[in-house]
């Protein structure tokens, strides 16, 4: 094999250097590894003629740990174009004696478990380690325990019945969860903003994940290898499409825009659930060349995988299969078969090497004790074997290690963000912006609802005047009240059914360090403040001069100002209980029930002179009570004559019967121009408490998510 230059450091000065390549004799370097070509293992060290009499001093590159990785040649002055080839750090992934418990679920009320209930054991004293440059298949039938080994290692996804035991390492060094900071996670379900473009989606992550000593160019450039790398170039420029609402890109697109998303960040170490669910036998072939491909430059792989095609299954380097949560087989995978022929479970010919692993570890519910003798006799077959012995042996030597663990706190960010504050806000606010005005059939809803709602309203409430009688009294103060009521529901439920889910994307960037709680929700709600603005001022101003109302233009310009408020509380009350509950039917359920009472203590239904003194507090919790009262003066304040019932004629004629006044009207309904400071204030806390209580609730389950 032909030596490799690779100059990770460079000399103070302008004397020529030259590199040497020196075979290790100790460290995780000298752990075999299997590939279809072997390789020795070397080390690139800087020497350099220091004194000019032609000795050279050789000294470590401590910034680059040796791999039996494919080794990839590099221009000693140029950065490597290849984004998907640059490796920091190549990754040992080891873990010992993993047991976890699932303990008994407590049946409330403080009365504890079961009786006689015992703790189920799902994993079994399971070990292995991954080397750089390898991808491990995890293999087993339902219930063997996969998807629990793979939270584990990655520490994602665990509950709090689960109790684990045992000792995951990377390079021999205890990183706990900010494993996170060094590795990918795929999992099993995509989840993507529709409304972006395959390239918009990836510019977006490149510039809130990568390191922060890239630069701006160098992350767009590096957008555009990935695209050019992982076949997106035919879709660059497509939305990715919302399943069952907006088309976009294939299922295969999706996926390979998934590994696209995470091989930005420039990970070591990738984890895949099952990434082939849900594919035909060529796009799932494809998605593990693709795995292949990142291999191939270093990188350490782990996937699980349901059922893989024969043809997919001879590309796995190693092969983890698992069973009642005990390690039947793990080694090269090329020789599972070899194993299992000497337990006399032989492969039949012309048959998938994978469904006969997975059939013969399956426990069948028809014969359970039969299938659970046998699992138990492979695995303990299995760990008398020289391949068994030689992986506890690596464990034990990279668990030995330090000195490769003291370069992995200084080759990754211990930080949990890529971006600053600011990079972070400015990003999340473009998004957030883009998909509320990508959304064809909300935007489209919402325009129709605006303009079909206020000109029906306005044609039934119609009058071309504003001079009353005591008729138009009740028109105008049910026009009022409903308008409120109107304004409330159509922001509220705009809120409820959108915004829950948008959620499940949010914990999963949140979990994998994208942006913070505070970015994603202050830059939600500045998104939304134009249509929470526009809407309502548009139904105001066509539904305002269609009902006659006090023809001024101050006091149209107030009730929009008026209007607009209480759509934005509405839609403050809105994030509050979709916040609280995971599930859009449960807000949808629970919102309307709050809303009743509010209404009923809202001024228009039940005047205040007569609610209870023990209920008074609901009435501070109704803007329709605040916002009414301050729609109600803004009408009636300058209203001196209000005719009798009989007055039909515009204009009235002369000594036409007055019955009343607006000031009258307002007395009426127990309302003062004095509130009008009290009405504003009460409507502020209540727009920012509502706000306030929602982040909170967002806090909480961003903190609790598993995602």
């Amino acid at each position: 094999m032909a030596e490799e230059r690779t100059p990770l450091l460079t000399a103070k000065d302008d004397t020529e250097s030259t590199y040497v390549n020196v075979v290790p004799n100790k460290g995780p370097g000298n752990y075999a590894h299997d590939h279809t070509t072997s390789q020795v293992i070397k080390d690139t060290r800087f020497a350099q003629d220091s004194s000019g009499s032609g000795s050279t001093d050789v000294r470590e590159n401590l910034l680059y740990e040796p791999y039996d990785g494919p080794l990839v040649t590099r221009n000693p002055y140029l950065r490597q174009s290849s984004s998907v080839a640059e490796i920091t750090q190549p990754i040992y992934l080891s873990w010992k004696d993993i047991n976890v418990y699932a303990m008994p679920q407590d049946r409330g009320c403080c009365r504890g478990p079961p009786k006689g209930a015992e703790p189920r054991h799902i994993l079994r004293n399971v070990s292995g380690i991954v080397k750089p440059g390898t991808l491990l298949a995890i293999l087993g039938a339902s219930g063997a325990g996969k998807s629990t080994l793979m939270n584990v290692l990655t520490y994602r996804n665990q509950t709090k019945n689960l109790v684990v035991q045992g000792d995951v390492r990377l390079n021999g060094v205890e990183v706990g969860k900010n494993i996170r900071n060094m590795s990918a996670y795929l999992q099993q379900d995509d989840l993507f903003i529709g409304s972006l473009t395959v390239r918009e989606h990836l510019t977006f992550r490149a510039l809130l994940r990568m390191d922060k000593r890239i630069g701006k160019r160098e992350r767009l450039q590096k957008v555009e290898e990935v695209i050019n790398e992982l076949g997106l170039t035919k879709c660059a420029n497509t939305v990715i499409g919302t399943p069952g609402r907006v088309k976009g890109i294939s299922g295969g697109e999706r996926k390979r825009l998934a590994f696209a998303s995470e091989v930005l960040s420039n990970p070591p170490l990738i984890f895949c659930d099952e990434p082939t669910s849900g594919l035909d036998s060529y796009m799932a072939k494809n998605i593990v060349q693709t795995l292949k491909l990142l291999v191939s430059k270093g990188r350490t792989i782990i996937t699980t995988l349901h059922q893989p095609s024969s043809e997919v299954f001879e590309m796995f380097d190693q092969l983890l299969l698992l069973t009642e949560g005990r390690v039947a087989y793990f080694g090269p995978a090329k020789e599972a078969l070899e194993f299992f022929t000497g337990e006399n479970f032989q492969c039949p010919p012309n048959y998938n090497p994978a469904d006969h692993f997975i059939l013969t570890l399956a426990i069948l519910p028809d014969s359970v004790e039969n299938c659970k003798r046998r699992a138990e006799s492979i695995c303990n077959s299995f760990e008398k074997t020289n391949t068994c012995k030689a992986i506890m042996e690596d464990i034990a030597k990279v668990m030995d290690t330090s000195s490769t663990g003291h370069n992995l706190s200084s080759e990754f960010d211990s930080s949990r963000y890529g971006a600053g504050w600011f990079s972070q806000f400015i990003n999340v606010l473009w998004r957030s912006w883009v998909t509320n005005v990508r959304d064809p059939m909300v935007f489209k809803a919402k325009i129709f609802q605006t303009c079909v709602i206020s000109v029906l309203f306005g044609l039934i409430y119609l009058k071309t005047n504003d001079e009353y009688n005591q008729n138009d009294v009740q028109n105008i103060n049910g026009l009022l009240f409903l308008l409120l009521i109107q304004m409330t529901m159509m922001n509220l439920f705009a809120v409820i059914n959108l915004f829950p889910l948008e959620l499940p994307i949010f914990l999963r960037e949140y979990g994998s360090g994208l942006y913070g709680v505070d970015v994603y929700f202050l830059s939600k709600n500045i998104a939304e403040l134009p249509a929470f603005t526009i809407f309502p001022f548009t139904f105001c101003t066509i539904l305002y001069w269609m009902a006659g109302l006090y023809q001024a233009a101050d006091n149209y310009l107030i009730l929009c100002g008026i209007i607009i408020f209480s759509a934005n509380i509405a839609g403050s009350f809105g994030y509050m209980v979709s916040t609280a509950f995971s599930s859009v039917n449960v807000a949808l359920a629970v919102a309307p029930a709050i809303i009743t009472p509010l209404l009923l203590f809202g001024g228009f239904f039940l005047n205040n002179s007569t609610i209870p003194d023990w209920l008074i507090w609901v009435k501070y919790l109704s803007w329709f009570q605040f916002s009414n009262e301050l729609l109600s003066i803004n009408q009636w304040k300058d209203v001196d004559s209000v005719y009798c019932a009989n007055v039909t004629d515009y204009p009235a004629p002369e000594g036409s019967p007055v019955c009343g006044s607006g000031t009258a009207i307002l007395d009426g309904f127990d309302f003062k121009e004095d509130n009008k400071l009290l009405d504003l204030v009460v409507l502020a806390a209540l727009f920012v408490g509502f706000r306030l209580i929602s982040f909170i609730f967002l806090v909480i389950r961003a903190k609790r998510s598993k995602a």
